[in-house]
């Protein structure tokens, strides 16, 4: 083989490596963004009879001192988003945001998350909407609480009713959140 010939081949492969490792680089789409979405899901706690958004972020960056994530679920009751606020501490590998207790959950249907940075000056540093659909209705729940307290005793209202469905039950109103 002439030596010419596999020098071409060798400066081949060599462009070839770098064109294929030139693709793998971050491209700069993350660029100043602090938060991903690592995980979403609609909870529901069968014990408490309750369920809820619960949406975790992991950092691109160092988190700041100082920082807040506000996030505000729609409400699938209808009404104003239901809003949390929570410090970020700059030493945990994740951020995770939970709603307060929610009603009226419907089953493949989308609802919005806004999701806000705060520095420690209150400037919003980054902005996250997403939307969340939950593979059951709130209806799988029980009427009421399985236990009512930390030492999981079984609630007295319960007694003849083990699946927690209390016949004559009043229901919540969802017609707000259709």
């Amino acid at each position: 083989m002439p030596r010419g010939f596999s020098r071409s081949i060798v400066v081949a492969a060599a462009l070839i490596a770098a064109t294929a490792l030139g693709a793998c680089r971050d491209t700069g789409n993350d660029e100043g963004k602090l938060f991903e979405i690592s995980g979403k899901i609609f909870v529901f706690n069968y014990r408490l009879a309750r369920a809820t958004y619960v949406v975790t972020l992991r950092p691109l960056k160092p988190m700041g001192e100082g920082q807040m994530a506000v996030a505000s679920f729609q409400d699938p009751a209808g009404g104003a988003p239901l809003v949390i606020e929570q410090k970020v501490w700059p030493k945990l590998d994740k951020v995770t945001l939970e709603s307060p207790a929610l009603t009226c959950v419907v089953k493949n249907k989308p609802y919005a998350i806004a999701i806000s940075i705060k520095g420690a000056d209150g400037a919003v540093l980054q902005k996250i909407d997403t939307t969340l659909m939950s593979t059951e209705d709130q209806s799988v729940l029980p009427d009421r609480p399985l236990v009512i307290d930390q030492l999981y005793t079984a609630n007295p209202d319960l007694v003849s009713h083990p699946d927690g469905k209390l016949p004559g039950e009043p229901k919540p109103d969802c017609s707000k959140g259709s």
